[in-house]
Order: structure tokens, then C-alpha cells, then sequence
């Protein structure tokens, strides 16, 4: 006994943690030291009838050979000296001073069988059984609680299964319990309570479930308890508090739940605490500090929440302190700082917030500081410096800001630092090129700037360098080639330009080489081929050129090469086909030319090939049929010919298959037919020819496919409607004969369908009412015959409705007017019949309507006058008769209408889109008149009566023809206004419109209570706090204000001058009169205003895109305003102008169009704002004015003449359109051209300026329909910069060229090298 206190005693001693594992090999060996001293002395009172008879030493031996013969031959083998009747000669087995059996020693003998023949029973003076590490299976047998000698049991890491039998129990001489690494189930049985010696209990790495018994308090005794890796649940028992002799307390990765009871605080022997990888929440109890001789403490990955206790800086001989993957929040505690034994600190993954306390600097053992996924701000502060004994530093997924510090230079032992996914700025300090044990430096994902610090080079050790997702410029220093040990370098989505450094080629361990995302110019260097490691070659994205080196054929092991969107041009080398190990190649959008390499086809491993938006040409070689791994292929916008590859879905993997836009023969691929692994397949705009109904099979992983603008014949499928995940369907223009398959009403998930320009036949299924997600249903140019179905009614999400140039009968389909989103609907070119319909005014967001050509009879119903967002309609052709509605006059959105060859009589509406209508529109009617210029003049009695505006500009008009009047009159209501003012003063904001309708030069437009909404946007810009600020100009500044019904509005407060008046009170005045008179969809709406010497403001629409000024000057966000977009934003300024200038009556000039006045919304749409210097022209006279506009804007003639008129909007467009397209202001450009076209107009200078070459360089050039509309735009801008006024074409003429649509020819992009001129006529 006093040998097992010596052993006790060593545990006392607080213990590396590097030997923690080794704890429980202690308690395994040290026990059997013990029994075998025991075992030889006198102490051992066992009686000398058992010990001493022969008969009882057969028994053993019997017993022992009985299990052996039970055990497999190869166990057997293992226990080949047990033979005879003397046991205590055999491998593994002791016996004691009367030769009986003591101890059975067979640790890691690789047995294998079971216990059950094993007769424990004869036995008695067994004190210590290991078979661990062994093969053993089945379950614990219950006569082992028949050793009640027993002091050491050792079953551990075997394949044992079934619960632990309650007869242990019975063993109270047991010090140690060791049945870890098993198959045990079942809960721990309370009859261990009686085990009041046990020492220790491992149970760890079993299925036991249930709970933890309370009963296990009654182990005084124990000193090791460890239930870890098991699936116990319940919560932690109060009476573990008890067990005050504990060292070691093992209870993680079970599901345990509740929170840590505060006894544990008793236990004040504790070296060792893993509660981890359970659900246990709530706080970390106080009373966690009273664990003075705690080394080890582990929480991790549970659902804590609350702070860190500070009771936790009491732990001073705490070396590892484990908390990460909680849901701690607060501060860091200062006390964290006395923890001068602590080599390990991980608080990563919790909800940490407040800045990294500087008291860690005092921990000058830490070796690990990982703080990383919390929400820590602030700086990285300077005593992280003092950290000299740290290898490894993570704070990534922060929200640290300022500088990296440079005493970070100090940590010369750390090896991983990462600071990645912060707020970091400014430039990489020198200092961490002192860091010369650094191996992992990762910096990605801030804002650091500059760069990059040439003393990276001296990180010779260096294994992983990323900087991505930075602001880092200026070029790749050659330093990088020192880093001999690099094997990954990113340098991805920064501001680094100038040429890839040759010395990249010394880096010949490296794996990962990305420089994707960057404005990097010249050639990949030859060098690039030393690469013998590389796996991974990113470069698209940057503004590389010149061919692609042969020598990159001799990256053999590369995985992925990535040189998309640069400008490489030559052909694809063919030493591409000696990258064996190659799974993606992209070499998209770029200027290769030539014929695709053969040798490509000997790359068997690709799984994704990207050539697209190239100029390649050529048929594919037949070795791409080797291709048959591929995921992805996609080929399309080349010059491709020749047939498409026919393994290309051998081995039914391929997902996306594109080929668009190229010169394609033949039929589809054979293997595309079972291909169910398809996804997007786009194959329009080529010559491919087959029957439609035999090439395509069923596809349920189909999203998207388009075969249109091909040659395919047969009839469609009914298997389309077996395609449950197609979203889009497009065949159009081919020649496609049958009916619409029935079963196309399954495909319910379909947002696109267009089968136009076919030969289809018979119905429109009324099964296609099913598929309520329809955007588009384009069935145009068909032989299609018999009513409109009802069921088209229920296609609640339909936008465009196209059923034009069919047989299609019957009456009008009221039921179609309930698709109340329609956007477009032409039924044009059919024979439908009857009048229509009154409900017509319910599809309010309608824009385009085209029931021209067909047999309509009846009165138009005025109802059609209310479609207030229509631009389009055309009721040409059919028989309708009587007047056009006095509604049609309220239609300020139209701008186009076509009433010709009808019965119409009486007078045209008040509107442009008529009054300025062509005589082919109105031609073939019974008596039409109006003031057309192709119809005659309405007699007097039959002239509609004004509409509401034309009475507000009559009383301006008044106002203006009798001044002396209207001055007295108002000065008079000023008086008035001021008096109550000054009376009342609790009316001074509210919103007056009765009175200011009366004044004449202001106009109310909120028909609610003025004085609610001020105080509403009073409340919701807090008093006009500076922070809601989002811009300020000349006349005032403008506020975003978010009212509390959730709607955005942006208010545009006056400055106030000294007497009280607001400063431009005319720019106030006419900005209201101009937004009253103007409703088009690209000007910026006007909900209303407050007017009053003490505040005034205007109220807009909030439009959240920002000004185009802003937008054009960001780097980041500009990318994504692509050429489809910009030429949207320059079609919107030119309506909208148009409509000022010859929609509007007098026509209205802005006199300030520029790039920051024009506001953009979230899908890039343009808004013409800042109405403050706008004026109305007078007819028949000469509008002299004051200068106004923007300089650079302004039109050449104002520097000589205040006349103002709409030409001077045409220069300022057109300048406007120029830095739409440029990316930038024109100033110089403008000039260039201007002083070239003057000094010759004959002579070519060796300075002509291509288009190419002024595109906005951030995106790639233009392509196809794309192209055709860029050159349009700056064919025109360039017409509206003529010197000469006259010379300039009109915005109407602007609006109307940018409307049409023309299919590209093969030479449009040829066009962008068009020479830019001036016409200087």
C-alpha cells in the first residue's frame, strides 16, 4: 500500500501537456508494478488451501486452456506455451507466493475470440486482468464480478459490445476500471457506486448513452474520470463537486446539455478540464477560477454564451486555454493578461467584440494566439510585439482597422501568421520582412494599399503567401523570385499592374501560382515553364497580351490553367496537349485565332474546356472525342465549323455545353441524347440541322436550353415535359412542324418558352395555363389555329405575351387581361373578332400593345386611355369605329401609336404620340382631324377640352402677360403668409396646398396632410443630421430619408441666406414647375415640397444606384456596368430628353446634363435629376438667359451668346454619352478632334484616334448586337458635338436611332476601328 501512495504522489506533480496522452498508460502499468510487488509478499493473506492444492491449480489451469482452445488459431499460436497443469509458467500469466494465479498480462497479443468460456470463477487470487489491445469481441461476461481480488481491470481497445455488466459492482478491491475504445452501449450502471477505492475510470471512445449517474460522487477516490467520446447526455452532475481528489476530468464530444455546475469550483486538485464538443450553454461560471492548479482547460465547440469570466485570470498555471467555436461575446477581459503559464490561447469562433486587450502582451509563453471569427475592431495594437515566444497568430474574420503595427516584426519564431478578412489599411510594413520563421503570411480580403513591400523577399521560409482581395499597386516586385520555399502565391483581385517579373520562374516549388484580377500587362515570360511544381495558373483577368509561350507546355503537372479576359492573341500552342494532369483549361475572351489545336484532345483528364469569345476557327479535331470526362464546354462567339464533338457525354458528366454564335453543321452529338447530367446547353445562331424529335431525350437536371436560329425540322417532344427542373425553352426560328406536345404543362418550373418562327400547328394547349411561373410566352409566327385558351389567364407572372402572325380565331380573350404584370402583349397578324374589351384597363403596367391586323370591330373603350405607362400601341388594320377616347390625351408615356386603315372619326387626342404621328399611321380612317400635319383641322365645336395642365399653363401664362398684376397679387399674399406666420407659429412647416395653388408658381403634388409628412421626414433625417448627407451642390444639399412606413425618399433642403429667404429661389421655383410638367419614366419623380423662408426642400423618389459621376469613378463597382447596361442609361437620357424637347408644351430645356445629374436605380436605369436651372422655352421668341451648366458640359456657343434652346442639351448628351462610353470625361478628346477637324479637313494626321481605342479599358470590348449599338452611340455623340447648333441632330432623331434594332453583320467589330471625326461644319 505504501507503494501505491508513492505512485499517487507522482501524479500530484503538475505534468507537461505533451505527456497528457500518456496519463492513462500510467495508471495502466503502475497498477501491475504494484500487484507484482504485492503478489511476493507476505501481505497477500491468501488462503494456503487454495494456494497450496494441486487440485485447485489444475482448475486454473484447466480453465485457462478451456478459453484458449476457444480462441482462433492464430490466438492460439500466440499462446503456444500454455500447455501442461502449471500456469504460472506461461507467456502472460504470474502467479503469487502459494503459485496461484495473480496477475494475466496480455496487452497487445492479438487475440481473438470471446470471454465467455473463460471460467473467471476458478480464479481467486486474481488481482490484475489486462487484455487490452487485443481482437476480443462479444460482451463483458458477468462472472467477472466473481474476482473479488480483482484490483486492476484492462479490457480497452478491443471489439467488446453489450452494456458494462452490473456485477462489476462487486469488485470493491478495484483501483482501476479500463473498457475505453470498445463498442460498449447502454448507461453506466449505478451498482459501480460501490467501488469506493477505484482510482480510476475510462470509459472513453464507447456508445454508452443516458445519463452521468449522480451516484458517481460517491467516488472519493478517483483521480482519473474520463467519459469522453461517448453519446451521454443530460446534464453535469452537482455531485462531481464532491470528488475533490480529481486530477483529470474527461467529458468531451458527448451531448452533454445544461449549464457548468459551479461545484466543479471544489475540485482544486484538477490539473486537466475538457468539457468540449458537447451542447452545454449559458455562462462560464465564476467559481472556473478557483481551479488553482488547473494546466488544462478545454470548453470548446458548445453553445456558451455571456462573457469570459475575469475569475479566469486566476489560473496561473494554466498553459492551455481552449474557448473557441462558442457563442461568447463581450470584450476580451484584461484579466486574460495574468495568465503568465499560458502557451496556448484559442477564443476563435465566438461573438467576441471591443478591441484586443493590450495586457496580452504580458504573455510571454504563448506560443498560439487565435482569435480569428469573432467581431474584434479597433487596431492590432503594439504588444502583440511583445508575444517573442509565438509561432502562430491568427486574427482573421475580424473587423480590425488601421495599420499592420510594426512591431510585429519582433515575433522572429512565428511561422503562420494570418490576418486575412479584416479592415486592415494602409501599406504592408517592412518589419514583416524580419519574420524569418515565417512559413504562412495571408493578408487577403483588406485594404491594404501600396506596394508590396520588397522585403517579403527575405522570407526565405516562406511556404504561403495571399494578398488577395487588396488595393495593392504598382508591379510584382522581382524580390518575390527569392522565395525559394513558396508553394502557393496569390496575389489575386488587386490594383497590381506592369509585367509578370521573370524571376517568378525561380520559384520552383511552387504549386499555386493566381494573379488573377489585375491590371498586369505585357507577355507570360518564358520563363513561366521553370514552373516544374505549378498545379494551379491563374491569370484572367488582367490586360496580359502577346502570345501564350510554348513553354508553358512544360507544366506537366498542372491541374488548372486560367488565362481568360486578357488580350493574348496568336494561336493555342500546341504544347498545351503535353499537360497530361490538366482538368481545367480556360483560355476564354481573349483574341486567339487559328484553328483549335489537336493536340487538346490528349488532355482525357479535363473537366472543363473554355474557348469562348475568341476568334478561332476551323472545325474541332476528332481527337476532342477522347475529351469524355468534361463538365464544362463552352465554345461559343468564335468562328467555329465543322461538326460538334460526338463523345462529348460519353461518360454522362457533361453539365454545361455552349456553342452559340459560331458556324456549326451537321446534327447534334449522339451522346447529348442520354446525357441526363445536362444542365445549360446553348446552341443557337449556328447551322445545325436534325430531327428534333430523335436528337434529345429527357433531361431532369435541365435548366436552360437555347437551339434557336438553327435548321432543326420534326415536331417537339412530348419528353420536354418530362424535364421537371427546365426553366427556359428556346427553339425558335427553325423549321419545326406538329403540334405543341400536351405535356409541355408539366414543366412547371419553366420561366422562358419561345417556339417563334416555326411551322407549328393546331391549338395552344390549354395545359400551358400550369405553368404559373411563365415570364415569357413567345409563340409568335406559327400556323397556330382555334381561340386563345382561358387557362392563359392564370399565368399570373407573365410579362411578355407574343402570339403575333398566327390563324388564331375567335373573340378577344378578356381572361388574358388578368395577367395584370403583362409588359408586352401582341396578338397582331391573326383573325380574332369582336371589340375590345373594357377590362383592358386592368394590365396598368403594360408598355407595349399590338392588336394590328385583325378583325376587331367596336368602339375603342376609354379605358385603354388609362394605361398610363403604355409607350407602344398599334390597332392598325382591323375595323373599329367612332372617336378616340378624350383619355387617350392623359397618355404622357406613349410615343408611338398606329391607327391607320380603321373607321376612326373625330378629333386626334392631345398628345404627340398622335399629333406627331406619321400619315401612314393614321391613313384609311373615316374622318379623323386634328392637328397633324397629314390631317385637316377640327372645326372649333368638336376641339377636345383642356386638360388639367393646359389649365395650369394658362394660368402662367396669365401670370406672365399681366406682371403688374400678378407682382401686386402676390406681395400681397406674402404679407399675409409672414403675418400668420408670426402669429402662428405652429403652422410655419405645414404644407399649404390650397394656398400655394393659389399663388401660381408653386404646385402641391402631395394630396395628403403636408404638415404629418414634414414631421415625418423632420423625424427620419433627425433635424437634417449631417450624417443622412448624402450630397450637396450649389443650391442645397440632399438627405436620404427612410420613413417609418419603410419607404426611401431623398430630400433636397435650400441653403437659407442671411434675411431668411432660401439662396436660387427661382432654381426652387422652376425645378417644381419643370418636375410638374414632366412624367416620363427616365426623369426622377417629384412627390412634393415644403416651401417657407425658414425651410424649404423638394422631396424625390430615392434612387439608390447613386449618380453615374460616382459610379464611373468606382473601380470596383464599374465592372459590373457593362457595355448592355451603358447603352440602356444612354437610350434613357435621349428619351427622356426627347420627351422635354418635343413632348412638352412649351418643350423644356435642362441646361445642366452632365454625368452627375444623372442618377442611377438598382438595375441601372437613368433618372435626369437637378431640374434647378431648367427652362421653358418661348415659341415665337428669343430665350435669353444667364449661363448655366457645368463646365465641360456646356455647348461652344454659349461662351458668345446667352440664347438658350434645346441644341445646347444635344452638346452637353453628347458629351455626357462620350464618358459613358470612355469611362471618364472627354475634356481631351473633345479638344483633340476639335483642333484635328480645323486644322484639315482633307489631310490624315499620323494622330487619328480609333473607337477601340477611347473604350472604357476596364471592360472587354464589345461584341455582335453589342458592338452594332456601342458604335451607333458614338457615331451619334460625336453628331451632337458639331460646332454649329444647326449641324446637330435633334434628341428625337437621337431617341429614335437608338430604338431600332439591327442584327450585327460579320464585320461589327471591324467597326470599332472607325476613326473618330468632328463635324466642324
Amino acid at each position: 500500500m505504501q507503494l501505491i501512495k508513492v505512485m499517487i504522489s507522482l501524479l500530484e506533480k503538475p505534468l507537461p501537456n505533451c505527456i497528457n496522452n500518456l496519463i492513462r498508460a500510467m495508471f495502466t502499468t503502475v497498477p501491475i508494478i504494484i500487484l507484482l510487488v504485492l503478489a511476493s509478499s507476505s501481505q497477500f493473506a491468501i488462503s494456503s488451501s487454495f494456494a497450496t492444492s494441486p487440485s485447485n491449480m489444475g482448475r486454473e489451469a484447466e480453465a485457462l486452456l478451456e478459453w484458449k482452445a476457444s480462441l482462433d488459431n492464430h490466438s492460439q499460436f500466440q499462446l503456444s506455451s500454455w500447455v501442461g497443469n502449471v500456469p504460472c509458467q506461461w507467456v502472460g500469466i504470474s502467479c503469487n507466493n502459494f503459485s496461484s494465479v495473480s496477475h494475466i498480462n496480455l496487452i497487445g497479443s492479438t487475440l481473438k475470440g470471446t470471454l465467455h468460456t473463460f471460467t473467471f470463477s476458478c480464479l481467486h487470487s486474481l488481482v490484475s486482468l489486462d487484455l487490452s489491445h487485443n481482437l476480443l469481441f462479444g460482451t463483458i461476461p458477468s462472472h467477472l464480478g466473481n474476482l473479488s481480488e480483482l484490483i486492476y481491470l484492462n479490457l480497452s481497445v478491443n471489439h467488446l459490445s453489450g452494456r458494462v455488466p452490473s456485477e462489476l459492482g462487486q469488485l470493491t478491491n478495484l483501483r482501476i476500471l479500463d473498457l475505453h475504445e470498445n463498442n460498449i452501449t447502454g448507461s453506466i450502471p449505478h451498482q459501480l457506486e460501490k467501488l469506493n477505492l477505484l482510482n480510476e475510470l475510462s470509459l472513453y471512445s464507447n456508445n454508452l448513452t443516458g445519463s452521468i449517474p449522480v451516484s458517481i460522487g460517491n467516488f472519493r477516490n478517483l483521480i482519473i474520470l474520463d467519459l469522453s467520446w461517448n453519446k451521454l447526455s443530460g446534464s453535469i452532475p452537482e455531485e462531481l463537486g464532491k470528488l475533490t481528489s480529481l486530477r483529470s476530468l474527461f467529458l468531451g464530444a458527448n451531448i452533454l446539455m445544461g449549464m457548468i455546475p459551479a461545484s466543479i469550483g471544489n475540485l482544486g486538485s484538477l490539473t486537466e478540464l475538457d468539457l468540449s464538443e458537447n451542447k452545454l450553454s449559458g455562462s462560464i461560471c465564476n467559481e472556473i477560477g478557483m481551479l488553482g492548479s488547473l494546466t488544462h482547460l478545454a470548453l470548446f465547440n458548445n453553445n456558451l454564451s455571456g462573457p469570459i469570466p475575469s475569475s479566469i485570470g486566476s489560473l496561473g498555471k494554466l498553459s492551455t486555454l481552449d474557448l473557441f467555436a462558442n457563442k461568447l461575446s463581450g470584450s476580451i477581459c484584461n484579466e486574460i493578461g495574468m495568465l503568465g503559464s499560458l502557451t496556448h490561447l484559442a477564443l476563435f469562433n465566438n461573438n467576441l467584440s471591443g478591441p484586443i486587450p493590450s495586457s496580452i502582451g504580458n504573455l510571454g509563453k504563448l506560443s498560439i494566439l487565435d482569435l480569428s471569427a469573432n467581431k474584434l475592431s479597433g487596431s492590432i495594437c503594439n504588444e502583440i510585439g511583445m508575444l517573442g515566444s509565438l509561432t502562430h497568430l491568427a486574427l482573421f474574420n475580424n473587423n480590425l482597422s488601421g495599420p499592420i503595427p510594426s512591431s510585429i516584426g519582433n515575433l522572429g519564431k512565428l511561422s503562420t501568421l494570418d490576418l486575412s478578412a479584416n479592415k486592415l489599411s494602409g501599406s504592408i510594413c517592412n518589419e514583416i520582412g524580419m519574420l524569418g520563421s515565417l512559413t504562412y503570411l495571408a493578408l487577403f480580403n483588406n485594404n491594404l494599399s501600396g506596394p508590396i513591400s520588397s522585403s517579403i523577399g527575405n522570407l526565405g521560409k516562406l511556404s504561403t503567401l495571399d494578398l488577395s482581395a487588396n488595393k495593392l499597386s504598382g508591379s510584382i516586385c522581382n524580390k518575390i523570385g527569392m522565395l525559394g520555399s513558396l508553394t502557393y502565391l496569390a496575389l489575386i483581385n488587386n490594383n497590381l499592374s506592369g509585367p509578370i517579373p521573370s524571376s517568378i520562374g525561380n520559384l520552383g516549388k511552387l504549386s499555386t501560382l493566381q494573379l488573377s484580377a489585375n491590371k498586369l500587362f505585357g507577355p507570360i515570360p518564358q520563363e513561366i515553364g521553370k514552373l516544374g511544381s505549378l498545379r494551379e495558373l491563374g491569370l484572367y483577368r488582367n490586360n496580359l497580351s502577346g502570345p501564350i509561350p510554348a513553354s508553358i507546355g512544360n507544366l506537366t503537372n498542372l491541374n488548372l490553367l486560367d488565362v481568360g479576359e486578357n488580350n493574348f492573341w496568336g494561336s493555342i500552342p500546341s504544347s498545351i496537349g503535353n499537360m497530361k494532369n490538366l482538368k481545367i483549361l480556360d483560355l476564354a475572351m481573349n483574341k486567339l485565332s487559328g484553328n483549335v489545336p489537336s493536340e487538346i484532345g490528349q488532355l482525357e483528364l479535363l473537366t472543363a474546356l473554355k474557348l469562348f469569345t475568341n476568334e478561332l476557327n476551323g472545325s474541332i479535331p476528332f481527337e476532342f472525342n477522347n475529351l469524355t470526362n468534361l463538365w464544362y464546354l463552352e465554345l461559343e462567339e468564335n468562328m467555329m465549323s465543322g461538326y460538334l464533338p460526338r463523345n462529348v457525354c460519353n461518360c454522362g458528366s457533361l453539365r454545361n455545353f455552349t456553342a452559340y454564335d459560331n458556324y456549326f453543321i451537321g446534327s447534334i452529338p449522339i451522346s447529348l441524347r442520354n446525357c441526363t447530367s445536362l444542365v445549360r446547353v446553348r446552341l443557337e445562331r449556328n447551322q445545325l440541322r436534325g430531327n428534333l424529335s430523335e436528337d434529345f431525350g429527357i433531361y431532369p437536371n435541365l435548366t436552360y436550353i437555347d437551339l434557336s436560329y438553327n435548321h432543326f425540322y420534326g415536331e417537339l417532344s412530348q419528353k420536354w415535359g418530362q424535364c421537371q427542373s427546365l426553366q427556359s425553352l428556346k427553339i425558335s426560328n427553325n423549321r419545326i412542324s406538329g403540334v405543341i406536345p400536351l405535356e409541355l404543362g408539366r414543366s412547371t418550373e419553366l420561366h422562358v418558352l419561345d417556339l417563334s418562327f416555326n411551322h407549328l400547328v393546331g391549338q395552344i394547349p390549354k395545359e400551358l395555363g400550369k405553368l404559373t411561373s411563365l415570364f415569357l410566352l413567345h409563340l409568335g409566327d406559327n400556323q397556330l389555329s382555334g381561340s386563345i385558351p382561358s387557362e392563359i389567364g392564370m399565368l399570373s407572372n407573365l410579362q411578355f405575351l407574343i402570339l403575333s402572325a398566327n390563324n388564331l380565331t375567335g373573340s378577344f380573350p378578356k381572361q388574358i387581361l388578368e395577367c395584370e404584370n403583362l409588359l408586352n402583349l401582341n396578338l397582331s397578324k391573326n383573325k380574332i373578332r369582336g371589340s375590345v374589351p373594357t377590362e383592358i384597363g386592368n394590365i396598368q403596367f403594360i408598355r407595349m400593345l399590338d392588336f394590328s391586323e385583325n378583325l376587331l370591330i367596336g368602339k375603342i373603350p376609354p379605358q385603354l386611355g388609362e394605361l398610363r405607362s403604355l409607350e407602344t400601341l398599334n390597332l392598325s388594320h382591323n375595323e373599329l369605329f367612332g372617336s378616340i377616347p378624350a383619355t387617350f390625351g392623359e397618355m404622357s408615356s406613349l410615343t408611338n401609336a398606329d391607327i391607320s386603315y380603321n373607321c376612326l372619326e373625330g378629333p386626334l387626342p392631345n398628345n404627340k404620340a398622335f399629333s406627331e404621328a406619321p400619315f401612314e399611321a393614321l391613313r384609311n380612317n373615316k374622318d379623323l382631324c386634328g392637328n397633324a400635319s397629314s390631317l385637316k383641322a377640327c372645326p372649333s365645336s368638336i376641339t377636345w377640352s383642356k386638360n388639367p395642365s393646359e389649365k395650369r399653363r394658362n394660368k402662367v401664362v396669365i401670370i406672365f402677360i399681366v406682371p403688374i398684376l400678378s407682382i401686386l397679387f402676390l406681395s400681397m399674399i406674402v404679407f399675409g403668409i409672414l403675418y400668420i406666420v408670426q402669429k402662428r407659429p405652429r403652422l410655419r412647416n405645414k404644407l399649404n396646398n390650397t394656398r400655394e395653388a393659389q399663388n401660381g408658381n408653386m404646385f402641391a403634388t402631395w394630396s395628403y396632410d403636408g404638415r404629418m409628412v414634414y414631421e415625418k421626414i423632420i423625424e427620419a433625417t433627425k433635424e437634417f443630421d449631417s450624417k443622412y448627407c448624402v450630397g450637396v451642390g450649389g443650391c442645397g444639399s440632399v438627405y436620404k430619408a427612410e420613413l417609418q412606413s419603410g419607404q426611401v425618399v431623398a430630400v433636397k433642403k435650400f441653403h437659407l441666406v442671411q434675411d431668411g429667404g432660401i439662396a436660387n429661389a427661382m432654381s426652387f421655383e422652376y425645378e417644381i414647375r419643370a418636375l410638374l410638367e414632366i412624367r416620363h419614366r427616365n426623369v426622377v419623380k417629384l412627390f412634393g415640397f415644403c416651401s417657407h423662408p425658414q425651410q424649404s426642400f423638394l422631396v424625390y423618389e430615392f434612387l439608390e444606384g447613386g449618380s453615374m459621376k460616382d459610379l464611373l469613378s468606382n473601380k470596383e463597382e464599374v465592372i459590373s456596368f457593362d457595355w448592355i447596361r451603358r447603352a440602356n442609361v444612354v437610350k434613357g437620357v435621349a428619351d427622356a430628353l426627347s420627351y422635354m424637347h418635343h413632348n412638352c408644351s412649351p418643350p423644356i430645356v435642362h441646361r445642366d446634363i452632365s454625368s452627375k445629374n444623372i442618377l442611377l436605380d438598382s438595375k441601372y436605369e437613368a433618372h435626369i435629376s437637378d431640374f434647378g436651372t431648367a427652362r421653358f422655352l418661348k415659341p415665337e421668341s428669343s430665350n435669353w438667359t444667364s449661363f448655366a451648366g457645368t463646365f465641360g458640359y456646356t455647348a461652344p456657343e454659349l461662351a458668345y451668346t446667352m440664347e438658350v434652346n434645346e441644341k445646347c442639351d444635344v452638346y452637353s448628351f453628347g458629351v455626357l454619352t462620350l464618358e459613358v462610353i470612355m469611362g471618364n470625361h472627354p475634356g481631351d478628346l473633345i479638344s483633340f478632334l476639335s483642333s484635328s477637324s480645323s486644322s484639315s479637313a482633307t489631310t490624315s494626321t499620323a494622330h487619328d484616334i480609333q473607337l477601340k481605342d477611347i473604350l472604357d479599358q476596364r471592360l472587354k470590348s464589345p461584341r455582335n448586337q453589342v458592338a452594332f449599338k456601342v458604335v451607333l452611340i458614338a457615331k451619334l455623340a460625336l453628331a451632337c458635338l458639331a460646332t454649329n447648333p444647326k449641324s446637330r441632330p435633334t434628341m428625337q432623331e437621337i431617341s429614335k436611332k437608338l430604338s431600332i434594332e439591327k442584327s450585327p453583320t460579320l464585320e461589327v467589330v471591324d467597326m470599332l476601328t472607325f476613326t473618330l471625326r468632328l463635324n466642324n461644319a
